[in-house]
């Protein structure tokens, strides 16, 4: 099976996930969207990078916003 990632390289691209969006795990804001199963998981990106190896070998898509973290928002 081949996993669809998506990862959002391009910062100026609209983010897909919002401050409304939180971690299945923890609560955190959610910067990782995976489908299992026809079931969508959010992750932070600490519990999306703790969980990727093995979420990826049954993930059907893998969208990937955490570096948005990254960001310098200052103006």
């Amino acid at each position: 099976m081949s996993l669809n990632t998506t990862p959002t390289d391009d910062l100026r691209a609209e983010p897909q996930l919002t401050a409304a969006d939180r971690c299945d795990a923890c609560g955190a804001q959610a910067y990782v969207r995976a489908t299992v199963n026809g079931t969508e998981l959010l992750f932070c990106a600490h519990h999306a990078k703790k969980h990727q190896q093995k979420l990826e070998a049954i993930a059907e898509s893998w969208h990937d916003e955490s570096a948005r973290l990254l960001e310098d928002t200052r103006a």
